[in-house]
């Protein structure tokens, strides 16, 4: 039987980052995955340039049952942290919006750097889990039918979402196993889909964008709106898909920032002889224009409105309430929200009081951020806290 000190679930983001800690005081480290390639989310995300962080990433962009869980790894590794460890692999970064950062170069970049961490491990691919067991002194595994021994071990298996590249629900079958609590999980950062009746005039539009703010339970998002041949997608829809929940409506102000009604009166005054569709498409897209127009029954000139007519018609473009009736699901989810209950391990090191020795990380935790980095920058946080506390007790 081999004998590890510390075997690690997951070769992605947050596992081969945490092999670099735990083996950096010589602690012999074993990362499996059963993927034939490490980090394939890594190597997808931001349109191949890996959106790894963002500049503002704090407890405050994370979702969980728990709050205040997230607070101590995030303060204890920082995106500056990720930053420094950027700049002495010399990888070169840019901010695009909202503070998001990603790789000058290709997204592969920050695979050879993880990697390069994790020089110290030895990773397996295209290796199954078959079997795992607690003897009272460390965690007895079976791995593609060989027997393994570690002292720690770490659970990076991730979450549900993109089954294509390999997802799965290992993760919350291990916890349970081991009896710790995991919460209900679900698609988040998802595009939203609609009932027919909704579709019979969102689907034409496919294909159109324009910057709106959506709201949800108390939440909201500034940032494109796109509409698709099955509902809604684009930055401020996955945002708010977080915290949408099924049967409830959203609200799309879809002139964020601007006076409508005031718009609507100048151009009243301007040139009152223009059609109702026309006055709206120079606010908006004109495919969406003429088809809330249609859909809004707005006909005759701008200057036969009243100014309660336009009041109203302002109000309704800074609210449109839309009701989804679900999402596209895992399938094209960024993420998983929920997952192993907080409740359960330590905020400081990841660990599972109930059972020493074993420590879940990334995606696998009901800790969930925003679209944006966010994410990353939790398995960067959550794994050091894991591998520095590994590392500590040689």
């Amino acid at each position: 039987m081999e004998q590890f000190d510390t075997i690690i679930l997951g070769a992605g983001a947050a596992g081969l980052f945490c092999a670099g800690f735990a083996a950096a005081k010589g602690g012999r480290v074993l990362v499996v995955d059963h993927a034939r390639r490490a980090a394939e989310k890594v190597r997808i995300s931001g349109g191949g340039r890996c959106n790894f962080t963002n500049l503002h990433a704090g407890p405050e962009n994370f979702l969980s049952a728990n709050p205040h869980f997230a607070k101590s790894a995030l303060a204890r590794y920082t995106q500056w942290d990720f930053l420094d460890l950027l700049g002495r692999h010399r990888i070169g970064w840019h901010e695009k919006t909202l503070g998001q950062l990603f790789c000058d170069g290709k997204s592969q970049t920050i695979i050879d750097m993880l990697l390069a961490e994790a020089r110290a491990a030895e990773i397996r691919l295209a290796t199954t889990v078959d079997e795992i067991a607690h003897d009272g002194t460390g965690f007895r595994l079976t791995l593609s039918g060989r027997p393994a021994h570690a002292r720690h071990l770490v659970v990076a298996t991730g979450g549900k979402s993109i089954p294509k590249i390999g997802a799965s629900g290992l993760g919350y079958r291990i916890a349970e196993q081991f009896g710790l609590p995991v919460t209900d999980t679900r698609p988040g950062l998802v595009p939203l889909t609609f009932a027919p009746q909704e579709l019979d005039w969102i689907a034409p539009l496919a294909g159109t964008a324009l910057e709106a703010r959506l709201s949800a339970n108390g939440t909201a998002f500034d940032e494109a709106l796109l509409f698709t041949h099955r509902g809604l997608s684009g930055p401020s829809v996955l945002q708010i898909s977080n915290y949408w929940r099924e049967g409830d409506a959203i609200t799309a102000d879809l002139l964020p920032g601007r006076d409508a009604f005031a718009a609507l009166r100048a151009a009243r005054q301007e040139n009152g002889r223009r059609q109702m569709q026309t006055v709206l498409a120079t606010l908006l897209p004109a495919r969406l224009a003429a088809a809330l127009a249609g859909r809004w029954s707005l006909t005759g000139n701008l200057a036969d409105q009243p100014d309660t007519a336009l009041a109203a018609l302002a109000d309704r473009l800074h609210a449109l309430t839309l009701k989804p009736t679900g999402s596209e699901g895992y399938r094209t989810a960024e993420v998983t929200l929920g997952g192993v209950d907080t409740a359960g391990l330590s905020s400081k090191t990841m660990e599972a009081p109930p059972l020493p020795g074993l420590f879940f990380i990334g995606e696998v935790v009901d800790v969930t951020g925003w679209l944006g980095g966010y994410n990353f920058q939790w398995a960067w946080a959550s794994a050091a806290a894991a591998g520095r506390a590994i590392a500590e007790r040689g």
